[in-house]
């Protein structure tokens, strides 16, 4: 079984955490900031996520793994792929912060920090709306079975992928909604998290009921919410053993597939989106002779 379980798989996650976004800066470089990462990353306190330009760049391939496409029909969802994705975690803002900036350093001669954006967990993993987040997240072997790679083969075996979005939401205009509206927004009540019946077609549990689709697309959702500059929203981090079970998702969100918008995007509109694969943990460490030569 990944060591990535108890940092991917856990919940609730730690209160803090940050995130941070790099592009390619050298490739030479390369072999030597891996070696780096490689003695922090412990699939904990530190997750990494290989996006496809890093893989390119290594001379490699990860089945499954591909850009985040910028799907920006009905509703805009765009594209910010970077080569790198780290996402920290612990319950120290500035431990954090001192840790993140001793990563950075370290990989300063391959990578180029674009973006770090601080997380932190809301009451018991609530979106700042106040409504529940990942409320029909699969748990102990479904978690494993939703977000695992099995039976790819050696270096493979024990990752994952993870779809990552940025979400800034106008808190003030759903505030100011009157409550039965924002109940069917979401699709469930506010004051015990229940389901509704009688949601409309938009309503957001509908749009991403995940046993809805063929094939099922289950993914563990492990999201917190951000606040900088006086914006705010939610950082949506989906795990999964395959891309394709977000991607559904996503695309009958912004209603290409029947027409019909989720009513997320009445309030809260995409900033970013990324593809990353997660490596395999192997004795303490990422598993990276998937994308090394042998």
């Amino acid at each position: 079984m990944s060591l990535y379980q108890p940092g991917i798989l856990a919940k609730p996650v730690p209160s803090q955490g940050r995130y941070m976004f790099f592009a390619l800066r050298s490739v030479e470089a390369l072999p030597a900031a891996l070696d780096v990462l490689s003695q922090w990353v412990d699939g904990k306190s530190v997750v990494a996520g290989f996006g496809s330009p890093l893989v390119m760049a290594l001379g490699a391939k990860i089945q499954g793994l591909r850009v985040f496409p910028a799907l920006n029909a009905m509703v805009e969802n765009p594209s910010t792929q970077h080569a790198l994705w780290l996402w920290l975690l612990g319950d120290d803002r500035g431990e954090l912060l001192h840790r993140s900036q001793k990563i950075e350093t370290a990989l300063a001669p391959a990578f180029n920090m674009l973006q770090v954006t601080e997380g932190f967990r809301y009451g018991s993993d609530r979106d700042l709306t106040g409504y529940e987040d990942g409320t029909e997240n699969p748990v102990d072997e479904a978690a494993v079975e939703a977000a695992i790679v099995a039976n790819a083969g050696p270096g493979l075996d024990g990752g994952c992928f993870v779809a990552v979005q940025q979400w800034q939401h106008d808190l003030n205009g759903f505030a100011a909604l009157p409550q039965a509206e924002q109940d069917n927004i979401i699709g469930r009540r506010l004051s015990d998290n229940e389901e509704l019946e009688d949601a409309p077609a938009s309503a957001h549990v509908k749009r991403t009921a995940q046993e809805s689709f063929s094939p099922e697309a289950f993914t563990v959702r492990r999201s917190m919410p951000w606040t900088e500059n006086g914006k705010s929203g939610l950082m949506f981090v989906s795990f999964s053993r395959t891309l394709n079970a977000f991607e559904v998702q996503l695309r009958r969100m912004s209603g290409l597939e029947d027409g019909i918008v989720d009513g997320l995007y009445r309030y809260s509109r995409p900033l970013s989106g990324g593809y990353y694969w997660c490596p395999p943990m192997k004795d303490g460490h990422m598993d990276l002779s998937a994308v090394r030569p042998a």
